[in-house]
């Protein structure tokens, strides 16, 4: 236990920034959609907790895998008493999400391996494209660019 007083061990937003590498405006947008919390001193100031420095450390590694940020909420509303990822917990989150991140980089492959056709072709010569959708024949399966999607019934022709 720190012998410093506890106002000593609080970091201001800006000091939280400077220690966590994040921008005062992410560390507010984080709050608000309550990834990280603070307490408020009587002028009305923010003050977080030198655990909130790991959270921020979670969040961020969460998000340059390409997790969701209502995703990375699940996953810290998942911890007990709302505390901080242990490597442990990261160990079983990352794992959870691997599937995900399979599914994200398969994806992302083939938009690679077919984005060449519509840049060559500027999406001019719909009868090449391998995004084409004529007469909208896909609409039906739901929104969005359905042969970017992957599974049987949307693969590219």
């Amino acid at each position: 236990m720190s012998s410093l007083p506890i106002a000593h061990r609080l970091l201001t937003v800006g000091m939280l920034s400077e220690r966590s590498g994040a921008a005062v405006s992410a560390l507010h947008f984080y709050e608000a959609k309550g990834l990280i919390t603070s307490t408020r001193t009587t002028g009305n100031q923010r003050r977080y907790t030198r655990d909130t420095l790991r959270r921020i450390a979670f969040i961020r590694a969460a998000q340059r895998v390409g997790m969701p940020l209502a995703t990375i909420r699940e996953a810290l509303d998942s911890l007990p008493d709302g505390r901080t990822p242990t490597p442990q917990d990261w160990a079983r989150l990352s794992e959870d999400w691997r599937a995900q991140l399979d599914a994200r980089i398969t994806e992302l492959t083939q938009l690679r391996d077919n984005l060449d056709d519509c840049i060559g072709c500027g999406c001019l010569s719909l009868q090449r494209c391998k995004l084409s959708n004529p007469d909208d024949r896909l609409g039906t399966q739901g929104p969005g660019a359905r042969r970017l999607l992957v599974s049987p019934d949307c693969s590219p022709a």
